[in-house]
């Protein structure tokens, strides 16, 4: 007892030394709200996953305040680390153990209890994973690095919040339907093994927040080469009702587990070729989950660096004792390793540092404790704070040479601070581009309390000897804590929180402009109507194109509405207007864009076009340059100038707001913020993604469709959408779906998955078959080695795929219906009451099919030809007058759409120069529809909303609103 009081004096002499451990807290107030209490430790207690051991109770931290049991009452703890601490087989004697043995006995099962990590935090914490057997094969203990905690996921106490990562939102489990399977094997799933210590299936579960059966499936498909269009509504029990960008973020968690399996199996590679891979080297690298925990291990053994100290000091033959200190401190004497001759050994003091590297590279290896220091970092406040740099404070203010930005841009953070739980991520991307400017200086702050209880946690229980250990020993394991902690585990954790930030700031810019670009691509197009396109312009005057309803090109021309001879140009476009039936006007929000529109606006009022009722809309023209001047406009518009063509791409954006913007980058199209931040690999997957998914679920006319447009549903790529219009060019138009078939490079893969989203339009068909007729273009039937029919399928112009005609033709002879009167009012009534009278499972029984199936046939049989997803959606606004600013005033309630939405607001077009902004601290969940209340992403673009005048600043022309409520 008084051996144990006296160390326990040692170790708290240790613990209050606060300038090792990176300084002294800022006020006693904050020093004493971090002190750990008594009933955290408890929860802080880890449970074993050994089942083979001599002692099955857990290492738990002892309560402070309380004395030490006697030895008589302590039970030994069996070793968790003698793999890991296996040494030469000279030395047998003191490499079969590592660890202390634990002073508390098993109470009870409350002393089990897991302990609680935030859920938003779990992407670099070590929860407790199931080894596969092939991880397992050894007969020797696991190594301490195995030994980790369960983690209970946190519920969050409200479903909605703007702040919660994506991936949250994915949860399967409470949808209405799907089809559970046997889960596969891991093999079978990805492909191929991936030799890791860890379950996929589980892996990518935890990682999405998704049921592990639904894992499966999607990872099943995925191998299968499914597109995601395709899972999503010709799979839908299999993926238990996900949307597209639930799947896709699955898809790119897979990718990553992928990845980091297979970085984790060259590497090994590349260790064993060198001759340094060890058994518990290999354990180490297959228990990472992440690619943070990969380079963290990877680090020492790197060629391009130095041998880390850890190294140095093991070539020197410090190991064996290193682990002494911790199995029979007893017997240890370093004095006999001294030898002067030899750099690093020549004194006492040079043995103790390499002992110490040692010891600190083991404890920094160690998960359990890497585990440990996580949580105590969930439990305390975790700082991000940046400040101007040391070079840019040598600068002088205003835009530098080199420099893309004004340093005057960063200056909200030139001095700020925050939690890292609070801090939203378009601060986190506009800090680290202050960063890679060389404008911000950035560090992460974690408070002193943490690496005063992780020294003592590490001292008391983790590292503690096995028996007596002299006081001078017992420096040299708290000096080596301390060094871990310092040297090794600070720096990692601070990259880790700075990567994860980061991480999650670009994943949800990358959402916010996928939600853009998808509402913006699914704008309601404007049929029917003739349209006069303007690019506005000063200098060189506005250009103008007349597009028909179908959007051919029947006049171009240049006029100046804002010079000398107003009058004249007045005349010409009533002339135009006149001449062609026009009386839409769509103008671009360029330059000179409100001088034009004020122009229009001077006309209408004057009745200047009468009899025409002529209206006009704004658009955005972003992109509109660049497509100009792009290969694909000169070979669609070979004979029109460049600035001719933007007014072209301006008109039909309204007219076809799909068929257009997919000829254009997604980037340059006017949405999204912080595009160039974020990781562009990332970007352009989720674009691209989108893209197809918007195509996709539209669905193209085969017949009329462009080669651009169609390029992009699933299933087809450039070269098959060349191939496909090819063969039209040559044969004539497609009659049915199967024709598809005898296009070259169009196998049964793709087949499947493009034929739902390929229309085929019995209007379409006899006008073309007419002009194919007169050019004697007959239609062939050479198919692969089989004939094709060539008579229309009137399914064919539905979403009913291919593969469910059978079950759709059977659907219809249960009441005698036909697939000649699709989408008429009576077998809509027929349908309906066929399926109130015996029950969607029941027929869906009957059928031999699944419910989502049926329900999908159902929909196509009772919506009419030319259905288009996109009437849902709001349509560009057409005015006659127009408002200023000298019209505002705070408190003034207007009506607007939403252009644009950012990390930190939405922009709304009130119908002036410039858009108003919406703060998203006004975005709350009250004034939103109920079924966007659970989105973190509450508004998009061509939302209607109605908003108030909260503040002016007419100096720099910005116009702040409060959203009021959204408009449906």
């Amino acid at each position: 007892m008084m051996r144990r009081a006296k160390m326990a004096k040692v170790y708290k002499e240790t613990d209050d030394d606060d300038d090792d451990l990176g300084g002294k807290p800022e006020s006693a107030d904050e020093d004493e709200s971090w002190h750990p209490e008594p009933k955290v430790a408890k929860r802080l207690s880890v449970k074993s996953t050994e089942k083979n051991t001599a002692s099955k109770g857990p290492s738990k931290e002892p309560k402070p305040k309380k004395e030490p049991k006697p030895k008589a009452d302590r039970k030994p703890r069996v070793t968790k680390t003698a793999k890991a601490f296996k040494a030469k087989e000279t030395e047998p004697s003191c490499l079969k153990t590592a660890t202390g043995p634990s002073d508390v006995q098993n109470e009870s099962e409350e002393s089990q209890t897991s302990v609680i990590v935030k859920q938003e935090r779990l992407s670099f914490a070590l929860p407790s994973v199931t080894f596969n057997d092939a991880g397992s094969g050894s007969s020797e203990a696991p190594t301490s690095s195995q030994v980790l905690l369960k983690v209970k996921k946190e519920e969050p106490e409200d479903d909605f919040t703007f702040d919660e990562p994506v991936h949250k939102k994915q949860k399967t489990s409470s949808a209405p339907q799907g089809r559970r399977v046997k889960l596969p094997k891991s093999a079978s799933v990805f492909g191929e093994d991936l030799h890791m210590n860890w379950d996929p299936i589980q892996m990518l579960a935890e990682k999405t927040g998704v049921d592990p059966w639904v894992c499966a499936n999607i990872a099943n498909l995925f191998r299968e080469e499914n597109t995601i269009p395709f899972m999503v509504r010709y799979r839908k029990d299999l993926v238990n009702h996900m949307d597209a960008d639930g799947l896709r973020e699955v898809q790119q968690a897979l990718q990553e587990l992928c990845s980091l399996a297979k970085k984790c199996q060259s590497t090994m590679l590349t260790l064993k070729k060198e001759g340094v891979l060890t058994t518990e080297l290999e354990e180490l690298f297959k228990n990472c989950k992440t690619m943070d925990e990969l380079d963290h291990v990877h680090t020492p053994y790197k060629k391009s660096s130095k041998l880390s100290k850890a190294r140095r000091a093991k070539e020197l033959g410090l190991e064996p004792p290193a682990l002494a200190l911790l199995q029979r401190p007893q017997t240890l004497n370093l004095q006999p390793l001294v030898q002067p001759d030899i750099e690093g050994l020549a004194t006492l003091d040079d043995v103790t540092t390499g002992i110490v590297h040692i010891l600190a590279d083991m404890i920094a290896k160690d998960k359990e404790t890497l585990t440990y220091v996580l949580t105590l970092c969930d439990n305390s406040v975790v700082k991000l704070q940046s400040s101007v740099s040391k070079t840019a404070q040598k600068e002088k203010p205003g835009p530098q040479q080199g420099r893309p930005n004004d340093i005057n841009n960063f200056k909200l953070y030139f001095d700020f601070t925050c939690n890292i739980q609070r801090i939203q991520h378009h601060q986190i991307l506009a800090i680290n581009r202050g960063e890679n400017l060389k404008i911000l200086t950035v560090k992460v702050i974690i408070p002193d309390c943490v690496g005063t209880d992780f020294c003592r946690w590490c001292i008391n229980v983790r590292w503690r000897p096995r028996g007596f250990a002299q006081p001078e020993m017992m420096n040299i394991l708290g000096n080596a804590v301390k060094d871990s902690y310092k040297r090794l585990i600070l720096p990692l954790l601070c990259r880790r929180f700075r990567s994860q930030l980061t991480s999650n700031a670009e994943k949800e810019s990358v959402a916010i402009f996928v939600q853009n670009l998808r509402q913006r691509l699914l704008t309601c197009p404007v049929r029917g109507r003739t349209i006069l396109a303007v690019d506005p312009g000063f200098r060189h005057g506005c250009k103008l194109a007349v597009l028909s309803p179908t959007g051919k090109i029947l006049h171009t021309d240049v006029v100046y509405l804002h010079g000398t001879g107003q009058n004249r140009e007045a005349d010409k476009l009533r002339h135009l207007l006149m001449l062609h039936g026009c009386e839409t006007v769509v103008i671009g929000n360029g330059t000179a864009c409100r001088q034009t529109e004020a122009y229009f606006d001077n006309l209408i009022k004057r009745r200047f076009f009468q009899p025409l009722d002529v209206s006009y809309c704004i658009t955005d023209e972003a992109g509109a340059s660049i497509y100009s001047v792009s290969p694909e406009a000169v070979k669609e518009m070979p004979d029109l100038d460049p600035n001719l063509r933007s007014a072209v791409s301006i008109g039909r954006r309204v007219q076809d707001p799909l068929a257009e913007l997919v000829k254009i980058d997604p980037k340059h199209i006017g949405i999204g913020t912080y595009q160039h931040d974020v990781s562009q690999t990332l970007l352009r997957a989720a674009l691209d993604g989108v893209v197809q998914e918007c195509v996709s679920f539209v669905g193209v006319d085969v017949n009329v469709c462009s080669e651009t447009l169609m390029r992009h549903v699933a299933g087809l790529n450039a070269g098959r959408a060349h191939n496909i219009i090819e063969w039209r060019e040559k044969n004539g138009p497609f009659l049915n779906r199967e024709q598809l078939k005898q296009v070259k490079g169009l196998g049964p893969k793709s087949f499947q998955q493009c034929a739902g989203f390929i229309r085929i339009n019995t209007e379409t068909v006899q006008s073309a078959t007419s002009e194919a007729k007169a050019h004697n273009k007959p239609v062939t039937n050479k198919g692969k080695g089989k004939i094709i029919g060539t008579e229309l399928n009137p399914l064919d112009q539905t979403c009913i795929h291919p593969e469910s005609y059978s079950t759709a033709m059977r659907f219809l002879s249960l009441f005698g219906g036909h697939v000649d009167q699709l989408g008429q009012c009576q077998l809509k009534d027929r349908v309906e009451a066929h399926v109130k009278s015996h029950g969607l499972e029941a027929l869906a029984q009957t059928l031999d099919a699944t419910c989502e199936t049926l329900q999908l046939i159902i929909d196509g049989l009772t919506q009419p030809p030319g259905f288009d997803i996109r009437q849902d959606f709001n349509q560009a606004d057409f005015k006659r007058q127009i408002i200023s600013m000298s019209d505002l005033h705070v408190g003034l309630v207007l009506t607007g759409r939403v252009s644009n939405m950012a990390l930190f607001g939405a922009f709304v077009d009130i119908g002036m120069e410039r858009s108003g902004l919406i703060p998203k601290r006004f975005i709350t969940p009250d004034k939103l529809p109920s079924d966007q209340r659970n989105h973190s992403l509450a508004l998009g673009p061509g939302e209607r909303v109605e908003v108030r005048v909260v503040d002016l600043d007419l100096q720099r022309k910005r116009i702040t609103l409060d959203l009021v409520r959204v408009i449906r």
